[in-house]
């Protein structure tokens, strides 16, 4: 009774403790995956590097991201969330104080790599410790919260990292992890919940030998894809395919190993899950999809620096953080469905007015759309994944944790390369409709022209953004298809994920709040 009552009571002490920690965690390495972008020039200067070597600080990161992902599921499962939890921690801020540490390109690369491999697992660990923790009565809330990270991290990552090489160096832009990771450690030594493994999978590893080099093949073609120009290059054909041959082979193996294998595909067989998925990939495509449009049309378009264009979009970073706590509180109150549908709404009506943009646009006007726009993200995103929680058992969340995360990182990753593509085109074709010379323009090279000569061809650039932003408010009106099959009350059958009495014959994970 004590145990049903505290769920839909609230969020209690305890738990918001509990929270602090995994966005402490999570916060680092969410920023990582773009802070260091803005300082690539500053890279490959300082290192003598190449800009195709320096790019490889980036995309190795994110490589590594996509290959360690897969695993998480079973980690939780063979070591507990506190322990995987400290230790992707520890490898995480080990990668950085050796990234700050490199010495050439090539050491730099590989410390990202590793980092990487830290990084990937501190976001779905941390949304298992919450998702088992609070139960389904309190997930939209608990959603909200891990939501904050995952929304404002690509938003402040350029300001950050603008700041730091601007007045810093570029090695800040790693050690900067250094305080934040030991305060996380500290806390989640005393605070992180202990868990009882009585049973666990043994690792498929067949599976793993098939999903994890398939994403990372995948990642590093629409990578590809995004910075060479399009989806027919020789390296973009080849990631995308062989990567898709592995995924595919990787899902034919999940479908005949069932619940033994690396990935538990039947999930998606439950209505609510495959509904918030969807939901999940398809808004991942136009989020992280415009995070790149936004930011280049500061740049190119009206000629601010790195810094400014990253304080420009700030208000859609401040729009989705202010109503995160009332998305969460509704999704738990009415019913994801409801939520999710009127996010869609508000986030089409914040899209739109860019699909309009010119080079003398308002700034004042494309504040408020972006503010606007944050708020349609605050009401769709977590409170899709918290849907995707409201029917499954307690023992599925780990590994169900894992496929949302890596349904949203190909959606980021699709998104990525396929805004990048588009607008590219629409660069090409708009200059050569002027009678410029732009067959073999891409946008590093559009974006290196002289001042002088981007304000003349200011409105066709423009025009090309605008264009390239219908393609989003495509994908986020298409959206609206899945989350229509969202749950539309508040009604879920599984109990919170509290500590099971002695002698309980249940097989699931006991989850204890408190010190080890």
């Amino acid at each position: 009774m004590d145990t049903a009552r505290e769920a839909t009571s609230g969020i209690d002490r305890p738990l918001m403790l509990l929270a602090g920690v995994v966005v402490l965690g999570t916060i680092m390495s969410i920023l990582d995956t773009t802070i260091v972008n803005v300082a690539l020039d500053t890279l490959g200067r300082d290192l003598h590097a190449s800009l195709s070597s320096v790019q490889w600080v980036a995309t190795g990161y994110l490589l590594s991201l996509s290959m360690v992902i897969p695993m998480t599921g079973w980690a939780i499962e063979r070591f507990g969330p506190r322990r995987l939890w400290m230790a992707s921690l520890v490898l995480f801020l080990l990668g950085s104080v050796l990234c700050g540490l490199a010495w050439n390109i090539d050491s730099l690369i590989f410390f990202r790599i590793l980092q990487g491999f830290g990084g990937g697992m501190i976001m779905p660990v941390g949304q298992t410790i919450l998702a088992q923790a609070a139960g389904p009565s309190r997930m939209g809330r608990m959603m909200s919260i891990i939501g904050v990270p995952m929304m404002l991290g690509p938003v402040l990552g350029p300001v950050l990292g603008g700041l730091l090489v601007q007045d810093a160096s570029w090695r800040w832009i790693f050690y900067v992890n250094v305080p934040i990771g030991i305060l996380a450690l500290v806390s989640a030594a005393r605070i992180l919940p202990r868990m009882e493994v009585r049973g666990h999978h043994r690792l498929d590893v067949r599976g793993l030998l098939l999903l994890s080099p398939g994403l990372a093949l995948l990642a590093y073609g629409l990578s590809e894809a995004g910075t060479a120009g399009g989806f027919g290059g020789t390296r973009t054909l080849t990631g995308v395919g062989v990567g898709l041959v592995l995924i595919v082979a990787f899902v034919l193996h999940a479908y005949q190993r069932g619940g033994q294998a690396l990935l538990d595909i039947r999930l998606f067989a439950n209505r609510a899950y495959s509904a918030g998925a969807g939901t999940s990939f398809l808004f991942g495509l136009a989020l992280f999809g415009a995070m790149i449009l936004l930011p280049l049309y500061y740049q190119i378009v009206r000629q601010q620096g790195a810094l400014a264009a990253g304080l420009l979009v700030c208000p859609q970073g401040i729009g989705t953080a202010l109503v995160m706590p009332i998305s969460g509180r509704l999704t738990d109150q009415i019913g994801a469905g409801k939520v999710v549908l009127f996010g869609l709404a508000v986030t089409c009506i914040g899209t739109f007015p860019f699909t309009q943009v010119g080079p003398h646009t308002s700034y004042v006007y494309l504040l408020g759309a972006l503010f606007v726009r944050g708020i349609g993200f605050g009401f769709t995103m977590m409170p899709a994944m918290a849907a995707s929680y409201s029917n499954l058992d307690h023992a599925d969340v780990p590994r169900a944790t894992t496929s949302l995360n890596i349904v949203q990182r190909v959606g980021g990753s699709i998104g990525t390369a396929f805004m990048a593509v588009m607008l590219q085109r629409q660069m090409v074709h708009n200059l050569a409709s002027l009678g410029a010379r732009s067959g073999s323009a891409n946008l590093s090279t559009i974006s290196a022209l002289p001042s002088s000569l981007l304000a003349r061809i200011g409105a066709p650039l423009a025009h090309a953004f605008g264009t390239t932003f219908w393609y989003s408010l495509g994908l986020v009106a298409v959206a609206f298809i899945p989350a229509s099959f969202l749950p539309r009350r508040v009604g879920a059958r599984v109990t919170p994920g509290r500590a099971v009495p002695s002698g309980h014959e249940d097989s699931d994970p006991v989850l204890v709040l408190g010190p080890e």
